[in-house]
C-alpha cells in the first residue's frame, strides 16, 4: 500500500491513494495540487467512500472542479481540474 502520484502527460497527473481511510485521502490530494499547474488534470483514484465528501468540500474551498466521478470495483475515480 503506497501512494502514487506521477505525471501521465501534459497537464494530466493521476493520483492513487488506494487502501488509505480519512484524512490521508484528503490531504494527499491537496498536497498533489499543489504540485499542478493551473488548468492540470488530477485523476485521483481512492476506495474510501467518506473520502469523498471531503475531498469535494475542500475541491469546492479552493475552486477546483470535480468534472467527473466514476465508481468501478469498489475504487472511486474521480476528475479534477485545478483554478
Amino acid at each position: 500500500m503506497a501512494v502514487s502520484f506521477e505525471q501521465t502527460g501534459a497537464g494530466e497527473w493521476t493520483l492513487d491513494v488506494k487502501g488509505y481511510s480519512c484524512p490521508h485521502p484528503q490531504m494527499y490530494t491537496k498536497k498533489a495540487m499543489q504540485k499542478m499547474g493551473s488548468g492540470d488534470v488530477l485523476t485521483l483514484v481512492f476506495d474510501n467512500p467518506s473520502s469523498g465528501e471531503s475531498i469535494l468540500a475542500m475541491c469546492e474551498s479552493d475552486g477546483n472542479d470535480v468534472f467527473q466521478r466514476s465508481e468501478d470495483a469498489g475504487n472511486f475515480i474521480w476528475k479534477i481540474r485545478k483554478a
